[in-house]
């Protein structure tokens, strides 16, 4: 493989995985049993069971980048050019980073309608971002003040003794 005039070895592997089911789904015996063959080609450097289970969680992977594209609104990348469009997808990345560490640590203990294993971004947007409050400039500092029915001011308290050790 050559890369940028360099040439690099790059070793491949294939991982197989063969499984025999004697049951249907309903638990019926099968006549003959089925065979399954799943194979991977990759150049990771584990054992063969960590192999497996990597490429076996791959939809958790493709959820979370579908959800960064989606609603970060990085569907479209906005240039023609790679290392601008590259730009902009680490930026992406960080911001959902940040506010999934927003979402876990300011929304622990946060009542919400249903139970889930975990928010979504667009949740921690609109339930600690868009927050309405008003900037008070007064003897000589900023300050931010929010409505006595606020939902998000505890935990917005919380988040900013997190981030800033207040």
């Amino acid at each position: 493989m050559k890369f940028k005039g360099e040439e690099r070895v790059v070793r491949y592997r294939m991982v197989v995985e063969v499984s025999e089911r004697t049951t249907d789904a309903k638990g019926n015996a099968l006549l003959l049993p089925l065979v399954g063959v799943d194979a991977w080609i990759t150049s990771l450097d584990l054992p063969e069971a960590d192999v497996v289970a990597i490429y076996r969680d791959h939809g958790t992977s493709e959820q979370f980048h579908s959800e960064m594209k989606g609603e970060l609104d990085l569907e479209r990348l906005p240039s023609g050019k790679f290392m601008t469009n590259a730009l902009i997808l680490e930026m992406g990345v960080l911001a959902y980073n940040v506010l999934r560490l927003m979402g876990q640590i300011g929304l622990k203990g946060y009542k919400q309608r249903h139970e889930s294993k975990r928010r979504r971004i667009r949740t921690v947007i609109q339930e600690l971002l868009c927050v309405a409050a008003r900037v008070v400039h007064h003897a000589g500092q900023v300050a931010y003040k929010f409505g006595r029915t606020c939902l998000a001011f505890d935990r917005l308290v919380l988040l900013r003794a997190h981030f800033c050790g207040a």
